[in-house]
């Protein structure tokens, strides 16, 4: 797969880019609807996607190899379904070939998720929507 298909199975959700709590005794993951300062609220894309390392240094490059490895990846994600050997949904940009059914069909964080500059203590903002 070229980067360009690889990059394309983003649906634009949002997800990936809330902050994640994790349990110290567990292991267990724990999403916040507060998102990463870099994320455009309206959009649910990067604001500064090509040098997002330089602003956020423990953003997730995503590659094939890793997906596999990342339980934090919501069950909607893209990366992850194939990963799996499953389909995509309906609602995937690339299926439907509109970009908003993500938003439409209620998967992305639009109207949901928090700024990181507004939140406060990320405990407060424990939620389970996104898994």
């Amino acid at each position: 797969m070229s980067r360009t298909e690889w990059e394309s199975l983003c649906d634009g959700c949002g997800k990936c880019c809330l902050h994640k709590l994790e349990d110290e005794d567990t292991g267990d993951i724990h999403y916040t609807e507060v998102a990463c300062r870099l994320l455009n609220l309206g959009t649910c894309r990067c604001g500064n996607y090509p040098h997002r390392k330089e602003h956020v240094p423990d953003c997730v490059k995503l590659s094939a190899n890793e997906v596999l490895k990342l339980r934090w990846l919501p069950s909607t994600c893209a990366y992850r379904l194939l990963s799996e050997g499953k389909s995509l949904p309906w609602w995937h940009p690339l299926v439907s070939g509109d970009p908003e059914t993500v938003h439409r069909a209620g998967i992305s964080v639009r109207g949901r998720a928090v700024a990181e500059n507004r939140a406060g203590p990320l405990s407060r903002h424990i939620v389970t929507w996104p898994e």
